[in-house]
């Protein structure tokens, strides 16, 4: 068994013998990406750099980026010809910064946190689009190098949560309490699904939840679309939501209305 090898968690990983200078560092740690966004303004605050991790462990039915499941896919850069790349838009995001989602960018927790280090060394400030599914202390590389996450809880009860996106939502309240317990500015993202996550019941206890943690500095609510149906067709993969309507203005207003009520910004 090699000892001189870390893995990441995606076949990818550094040498330890290798760590001492930051750059050899920086140019070894690899990882895979399935795109980039320049010019993001939906992806944390200000306008920003937007890198899309390849891999995710969740099958969420709404989920309108399935090409960013398999963890092979896409392509494979360094962490130093990342932030290169993210560099030369300095002038553009400097008042925003850096957000790196997916996928889910905690399954390369190692890659993650060095691309979220050399950001914060060249003045960039940093956000993390997760689910929080990926378990803390394999996450928490990438966690202490993030300015702020954007943590998607897909659902309030874990039974349900495991049945919409083959997860509970377990791993995602313990990367919350981690958060709260650092003082770690988080957005909250909540998908309102009809059939599914739209219920008002449920929507009461989450926003009641969320309350209670004073991490949580607003609550993004998303309705749900289908414009990544094709992608599942694309791919030969079933979706089950075919059938499934948007959720109405008048729906979404009272949602909203349910977390204001709590004191809750969104």
């Amino acid at each position: 068994m090699r000892t001189d090898f870390i893995a990441d968690g995606t076949g990818n990983g550094y040498n330890k013998g290798k760590r001492t200078g930051g750059k050899q560092m920086a140019d070894q740690m690899k990882g895979r990406i399935h795109s980039v966004e320049s010019f993001g303004a939906v992806d944390g605050p200000g306008i920003r750099f937007v890198v899309f991790l390849q891999g995710c462990p969740l099958r969420c039915l709404f989920c309108h980026n399935p090409d960013t499941w398999d963890g092979k896919a896409g392509r494979e850069v360094s962490a130093q010809e990342l932030v290169d790349e993210i560099l030369t838009y300095r002038n553009y995001i400097k008042k925003g910064g850096v957000t790196l989602s997916g996928g889910e960018p905690l399954l390369q927790a190692q890659f993650t946190a060095e691309v979220l280090r050399l950001c914060k060394e060249n003045g960039l400030h940093t956000a993390v689009d997760t689910s929080g599914c990926i378990p803390l202390e394999r996450a928490l590389p990438a966690l202490q190098q993030a300015d702020m996450l954007l943590l998607d809880i897909k659902d309030i009860d874990p039974d349900d949560a495991k049945a919409l996106t083959g997860m509970t939502n377990q791993n995602a309240i313990a990367t919350l309490d981690y958060c709260e317990k650092v003082a770690k500015t988080v957005w909250v993202r909540h998908v309102v699904v009809p059939g599914y996550t739209l219920n008002y019941d449920k929507l009461e206890r989450l926003a009641e939840f969320l309350s209670g943690y004073n991490c949580v500095e607003k609550v993004e609510l998303l309705p749900f679309h289908k414009m990544g149906e094709y992608k599942w067709e694309v791919l030969g993969e079933d979706y089950k939501l075919f059938d499934t309507e948007e959720p109405t203005q008048k729906e979404m207003a009272k949602v909203k209305g349910i977390f204001r009520s709590k004191g809750i910004l969104v």
